[in-house]
């Protein structure tokens, strides 16, 4: 068997798009926080593919952009006739290449590389040309690949070529194809459009290889592996295959689920075994969670980490650079952001610690903001190991609150604490001995006499 590195991939990203009715090009279009292009292009990294080109026209410059990071190469089909035509677009940024070339599409973003070896071994097992099948619950106008028991394919046909008969077989076409290079570019270049749309069809390249006396194979896959999305609700149906999918691995991988249905990963969501995961809860991008921790519900993470034995919420927001040492805290209505909490420190409910470095074991009261934005720039605050940080203080940032120092509740603090003082910054109260029954006495009298006029 060839080694992957002797795989080109065309993806096939040029159509317009339509039934998206969006400004976004449609394989940029997000699953889990990832456009589906790139869902696809990280399962294909896996083969190490020799070169990949992508074929664009319509919104070219998104793609080119998107792509800008990547040793991706882009073609662009113009005018646009059809997938076949599309695919030679490609031929002149693969001179050189000899090896198999897949032909896929950037709106199927769940194919995985293992599918693509079992392709490939079709190859290697006598077949000129192999296709990816798939046996939907409901065939549609899916094209139909007319195959027998062993796989060897005897027809490609559209549908609205094809008879009652053919019509009635359930095995369709996925439209992803491979073959040599040597047989590819030969069969692209036979291709005609004579049929009722007028375009050139990928499918006639095994057309071509059977009317040559080739081995055309086919294999077959799960129908939610090839779905492709055209529109906003088949980009709904692949967000709820995909948060299906990590639902049921995490838990496999000994994750507790209190709500399975309820759940929704990112894309590069990580978890070690042993944490819970309470109803309602939604992963941004960029959270890594340690064994032991609990996810409490309605919470929302970004950007986060949390360490073993954590617990974060109900009701808490973690946004990115939010990092939750071992065994600490954060209640009800906690907003984290670029804030590191130390090891058994707590901020229990109510309380925004943004740009802030907390030492372990501190304690954060309820109401506490560290005010870190004074509407140009950042600034950071320090509280110490062991520190006591008193209901609804104020701290003013840049300001450091030693080890072991109390702020006493409702002060806005806005020079440095030292370590083992105490801190209160409040208004002097005054006391007014009799004020208030006094006022209650004068402002019934007053309404009383309203009411008389």
């Amino acid at each position: 068997m060839k080694t992957d590195r002797d795989f080109a991939a065309i993806i096939l990203a040029a159509g317009k798009g339509t039934r998206m009715k969006s400004t976004l090009h449609k394989v940029l279009h997000p699953i889990a926080g990832r456009p589906m292009l790139m869902h696809l292009l990280d399962s294909l990294a896996e083969l190490e593919f020799q070169r990949t080109v992508v074929v664009v026209g319509d919104k070219r410059e998104q793609l080119d952009a998107a792509l800008s990071d990547r040793d991706i190469t882009t073609a662009l089909q113009e005018p646009q006739l059809g997938t076949a035509h599309a695919a030679l677009q490609a031929r002149e940024a693969l001179a050189g290449f000899t090896g198999n070339i897949l032909v896929c599409f950037g709106d199927c973003p769940m194919v995985k590389a293992a599918t693509v070896r079992k392709l490939v071994a079709a190859l290697d097992d006598g077949a000129k040309v192999a296709v990816l099948g798939f046996r939907p619950d409901d065939p549609l106008q899916y094209g139909r690949i007319i195959a027998d028991r062993d796989g060897r394919v005897a027809k490609m046909v559209e549908y609205k070529d094809a008879t009652e008969d053919e019509r009635a077989c359930d095995l369709c076409n996925s439209g992803l194809i491979i073959a040599h290079s040597d047989d590819m570019w030969a069969l692209l270049d036979a291709v005609g459009n004579d049929n009722a749309q007028g375009e050139y069809y990928l499918p006639d390249v095994a057309t071509g290889a059977i009317a040559r006396g080739d081995r055309v194979a086919v294999v077959e896959t799960d129908a939610a592996e090839v779905a492709g999305i055209n529109s906003r609700a088949e980009l709904a149906a692949a967000e709820a295959q995909w948060q299906d999918d990590q639902r049921d691995y995490w838990m496999s991988e000994g994750v507790t689920l209190r709500a399975p249905e309820t759940v929704f990963f990112s894309y590069d969501t990580k978890l070690a075994a042993d944490v819970t995961i309470d109803p309602n809860v939604v992963f941004g991008p960029g959270v890594t969670i340690a064994s032991g921790a609990h996810i409490k519900s309605f919470c929302h993470l970004e950007g986060a980490t949390i360490g073993e034995d954590c617990s974060v919420g109900p009701y808490a927001r973690l946004r990115p650079g939010a990092v939750m040492r071992k065994n600490s805290f954060v209640g009800n209505f906690v907003e984290m952001k670029k804030a590191v909490l130390g090891e058994g420190a707590k901020a229990s409910h109510l309380s925004y610690l943004g740009d802030a470095e907390i030492g372990a074991n501190a304690n954060i009261g309820a109401g506490t903001i560290t005010c870190n934005y004074d509407g140009y720039f950042k600034y950071k605050t320090v509280i110490g190991e062991r520190a006591f940080i008193g209901s609804n203080s104020s701290l003013i940032a840049p300001v450091t609150i030693g080890a072991d120092a109390i702020v006493g509740a409702g002060s806005a603090v806005s020079r440095d604490v030292g370590a083992g003082d105490l801190r209160v910054v409040r208004g002097e109260q005054s006391v007014k001995p009799g004020w208030a029954d006094r006022f209650h006495d004068a402002m019934k009298k007053k309404k009383a006499a309203e009411k008389k006029d």
